[in-house]
């Protein structure tokens, strides 16, 4: 299996801090989201491995470079000024990912989460993990119900999937949103899904991002 790290957006949330850093590379107890995740799909058996670059993106580049040092292969799929949202970037990205389902972290949660280990059922697209929804957002995402995703609000989206290329084979180059998709996919039925209650943490504000640098709680370890 390969990876993608969705590392493109700019970061708004958490500005001014992403003004000059890339929200990839914003660190929690002194390591960075985006080398958390190399290490984390590196132990997973994973070893090639796309990040699509945007926003600050040479600064991923020099940090990263080619992946040697974490143990991977790392390739990237830049998108520039037009970055191309979630949907778009996944899709640009395809001929990096080969013919086989693939893994999708978004690059802003921290997560100890293992990488799923699931085989999709022949009339599966892709895998969803979702986890409680946190108490600072109204509702959720999805459901799940019998092992498939559904469009109820009662678990949110982690930011962690797993697609089939062929979920994509309707789309067309350039920049859109992977939730409509997705909300499609789980009216079809098309999707599977799994729960995941250990760490998990969407870094989205200097709020959030303060609370996770400061708490106590078991983060995912360091080399």
């Amino acid at each position: 299996m390969r990876a993608m790290i969705l590392a493109a957006g700019r970061g708004e949330r958490l500005r001014p801090l992403t003004d000059k850093l890339p929200k990839s590379l914003v660190e929690v107890q002194g390591r960075s989201l985006l080398e958390r995740h190399l290490q984390h799909v590196r132990d997973a058996g994973i070893d090639k491995v796309v990040i699509n670059l945007g926003w600050l993106g040479e600064q991923i580049l020099d940090r990263v470079g080619s992946g040697a040092r974490y143990g991977l292969d790392v390739t990237y799929s830049p998108e520039g000024e037009n970055i191309l949202e979630t949907g778009g970037g996944i899709h640009k990205a395809l001929p990096m990912l080969g013919s086989e389902p693939f893994l999708v972290v978004n690059a802003d949660i921290l997560t100890d989460m293992p990488v799923p280990e699931i085989e999709l059922p022949g009339d599966a697209t892709g895998h969803l993990v979702l986890v409680p929804t946190p108490s600072y957002r109204d509702r959720g995402d999805f459901s799940l119900q019998d092992g498939r995703v559904r469009n109820k609000h009662d678990l949110t989206f982690s930011g962690v999937a797993i697609y089939r290329p062929e979920f994509f084979e309707r789309c067309e180059a350039g920049r859109f949103s992977i939730v409509p998709m997705l909300r499609e996919a789980a009216d079809a039925g098309q999707l599977t899904g799994s729960v995941y209650e250990g760490v998990w943490a969407d870094v989205g504000t200097p709020e959030r991002l303060a609370a996770l640098d400061n708490e106590g709680r078991n983060l995912p370890r360091e080399d």
